[in-house]
């Protein structure tokens, strides 16, 4: 040890090597409460939503949350930690049988649009990571393929993709352009056989290891938006992990940088050929994205809930006391209004009803509602509230991607504004009159 000096608070020499002991296993460090490993039983559907349900709806509800709390609960704590994502997990998250959602054929399950939403839930409310892993599989790549790909298209990429034998990706927000995403620059210049594609995308969810990359580009030509499926390991093709993330840290988010990548004609997805194209596959998406704030407000609901009868101070449960039970009060009363709008919002969609407008704000309240949720589970756990064993802290971080993704609360309660005004407020009005 002579000649070393220690690193002040780290616990580690200068040359790297570890002082003290390993960290002691959290049971005994803490045996009041039990940690998110073991997940705690569901307790937050107290206006009995179930009842609302299909039997198919339920079944699929039940077998997704079995899956999740038994093969996911258990790991989710160590991969976010590491930033990594759990591969070994894979196969597990393929036996949920959830990917294609609503697709039907090509071996995807053909769930109900509220089905599916449910099972997105479900799959956030034990870890968000893997639910956003399954939306941008799911919701995007394979939708968009169902939606406006060819016949061949779609033989070729749904069926493997539906078992997660291969992964998608959904590329369309750029360094420059995020919530201006229409007016992206990403170009698709025509060749002999097909097309090259030059640009750059980024925070693209499971880029740096997708089999199939959906990519929306301009057309140099049209300057219209088209769509392609880009193959991994493309010449030009380079995709690069995004680092030290708060949220969702075991999603892989990437940039991806296209350097003249060769895309054949018959990977250019005939059914986009402008922005409004994609309007229809983010219509279903924005529906799944509503849905990740119930699923994590409801497993921070049932994790306080049970930590508050577990811990004791001044000789009582946590549960005891007025404060206590007011802030769980709110929380589940919070988490009764997301359900409610979450199938109003399924609804619409099922019959035809549903309006851009209707989705921004289901988005927009959901994900602000939640903020509030976990905000009180933080405060109720208290110095454990900023662990990620007792799920809360992991769930608070994890909401903040989700409150700005897939439109921020801000553009989507404009997008709603909108609609309800019959005027546009995208842009600051002198930059807009100097426009004209």
């Amino acid at each position: 040890m002579a000649g070393k000096r220690v690193a002040g608070g780290g616990g580690r020499e200068e040359d790297g090597s570890k002082v003290g002991l390993p960290a002691m296993d959290l049971a005994l460090a803490f045996p009041q409460a039990t940690p998110a490993s073991i997940f705690p039983h569901s307790v937050s559907d107290y206006y009995q939503f179930d009842d609302l349900l299909t039997t198919e709806e339920r079944s699929i509800r039940k077998k997704v949350r079995s899956i999740m709390e038994k093969e996911i609960a258990p790991i989710m704590a160590e991969y976010w930690e590491k930033a990594e994502f759990p591969f070994n997990a894979i196969p597990k998250l393929a036996s949920l049988g959830v990917a294609g959602g609503t697709i039907k054929g090509y071996g995807c399950p053909g769930l109900s649009i509220t089905a599916s939403a449910i099972t997105m839930a479900e799959i956030a409310r034990v870890d968000a990571s893997c639910s956003t892993f399954i939306l941008v599989h799911s919701s995007l790549a394979m939708v968009t393929i169902a939606l406006c790909g060819s016949e061949a298209q779609k033989q070729n990429c749904l069926p493997s993709l539906s078992q997660l034998c291969t992964v998608g990706c959904w590329a369309l927000t750029e360094p420059n352009y995020g919530s201006d995403a229409s007016s992206l620059r990403t170009t698709a210049t025509k060749v002999p056989g097909g097309w090259h594609i030059d640009g750059q995308k980024r925070w693209i969810g499971n880029s740096t290891f997708a089999d199939v990359l959906v990519v929306l580009a301009r057309n140099a030509d049209t300057k219209q938006l088209n769509g392609f499926i880009v193959r991994k390991g493309a010449p030009g093709l380079k995709a690069t992990k995004i680092e030290n993330k708060i949220g969702l840290r075991m999603v892989q988010n990437g940039d991806i940088v296209f350097n003249k990548v060769f895309v054949p004609e018959e990977d250019r997805l005939p059914g986009v050929n402008s922005f409004q194209d994609i309007s229809k596959v983010l219509a279903i998406s924005r529906i799944m994205v509503a849905w990740q704030p119930i699923g994590i407000s409801m497993g921070v609901f049932d994790m306080c809930h049970r930590y508050l009868k577990e811990r004791k101070q001044f000789g009582v449960p946590l549960a005891a006391f007025q404060l206590n039970q007011e802030k769980l009060v709110r929380m589940l009363g919070n988490i009764q209004s997301m359900l409610l709008v979450g199938w109003r919002l399924c609804k619409l969609y099922e019959s035809g009803k549903m309006t851009p407008g209707h989705a921004s704000l289901g988005k927009a309240w959901t994900s602000r509602t939640a903020r509030e949720v976990v905000s009180l589970g933080r405060e109720l756990l208290g110095g454990n509230g900023i662990l990620a064993d007792f799920l809360v802290a992991k769930a608070f971080c994890d909401l903040e991607p989700i409150y700005s993704y897939e439109g921020t609360y801000d553009i989507n309660s404009l997008v709603t504004g909108r609609e309800i005004t019959g005027v546009a407020s995208f842009k600051p009005a002198a930059l807009a009159r100097a426009r004209l």
